[in-house]
């Protein structure tokens, strides 16, 4: 009986260890957010694959492209005006908004004309730099891929996520901030 206590006993010290610390159930590598990286670089270079076919095709127009990451082209140059929009000036334009095939997503009508202070307002990417690159009366067609439009979730209505698209805007007025003469 002494034994079986004794051995009972030193059963009991032995499963008592201290507790044993949890380990994780899957040990992550980071291999799926290589998988997103490399993922993304490849839609991506599809997107400007298809925006480069399109601009080889337009035997028209003069494309620039923006350090920015967009290309585009002048409707119309103000060659008298020298002033380009800076931050914090008011400015007026209007713009649509088309797919890379032509087809309208939002009229200039739908959207109206806007009223912005220069980068300190909400636009989508693209368009808040572009808009920087017009003078008073200048109007430019602009492609943004898809990271310069509504990138990965779209606008939640008519443009679906990653979609590149074409946009005509108008530089209709600039009201000079003070701080930008100096």
């Amino acid at each position: 009986m002494r034994i079986a206590f004794v051995f009972l006993l030193a059963l009991l010290f032995i499963n008592c260890g201290g507790p044993e610390p949890r380990k994780p159930v899957e040990v992550k590598t980071g291999s799926f957010y290589k998988e997103s990286i490399e993922r993304n670089k490849k839609l991506l270079a599809e997107e400007e694959k298809a925006i480069q076919d399109i601009i080889k095709k337009d035997t028209v127009h003069e494309y620039l492209t923006s350090p920015n990451g967009f290309w585009y082209y002048f409707e119309t140059k103000n060659d008298t005006a020298t002033y380009l929009p800076k931050t914090n000036d008011q400015i007026l334009f209007s713009y649509n908004l088309m797919t890379l095939d032509n087809d309208t997503i939002y009229t200039a009508k739908d959207i109206g004309p806007v009223s912005h202070v220069v980068d300190k307002q909400q636009l989508f990417p693209g368009l808040q730099n572009a808009v920087k690159l017009l003078k008073v009366s200048e109007k430019a067609t602009f492609i943004f891929p898809s990271l310069q439009a509504y990138g990965y979730q779209g606008d939640n209505n008519a443009i679906g996520p990653r979609t590149p698209v074409k946009s005509s805007v108008e530089l209709h007025t600039i009201i000079i901030n003070k701080d930008s003469l100096n």
